[in-house]
């Protein structure tokens, strides 16, 4: 049982029972694990050995340098068929999920792009002064 001077919880100053949490934080990552070990066999079995952004390729001694991406960044959508999943090598990996980040980054400061350019307004008009030419001719 925790003690009653440990760590408490910040809304009800209960104290917090940190044998139980560390025990359910246990078991959470073994079933993360579990749940990857599996994926990874199966899309190891379904796609070449790959990487699907810069197309080095991977042999047995060092297949534990690819990985499998998760193309919606659901790591619990795991169809059987594979069409989530995306075969990347570590570095290609690290860059996707950067690029998430950052996107995300961007649409929190309000600085993110639209996809259907909603919210663009233009004030360069490249036909400004046309007529003017076209009546002096």
């Amino acid at each position: 049982m925790a003690q009653s001077n440990g760590p408490r919880h910040a809304k009800t100053g209960k104290a917090i029972n940190t044998d139980k949490l560390d025990r359910v934080v246990a078991q959470a990552r073994k079933a993360s694990d579990e749940r990857a070990a599996g994926y990874r066999d199966q899309a190891l079995k379904l796609y070449p050995w790959v990487c699907g952004r810069c197309a080095r390729t991977f042999t047995r001694e060092n297949l534990r340098e690819l990985t499998v991406h998760h193309k919606d960044m659901d790591h619990d959508n795991n169809p059987p068929d594979g069409s989530n999943w995306e075969l990347l090598c570590v570095y290609c990996h690290d860059n996707e999920h950067q690029k998430h980040e950052e996107h995300l980054a961007s649409l929190a400061s309000g600085s993110g792009k639209r996809k259907d350019g909603a919210g663009k307004q233009t004030t360069y008009n490249p036909f400004e002064g046309l007529a003017d030419l076209l009546k002096k001719e």
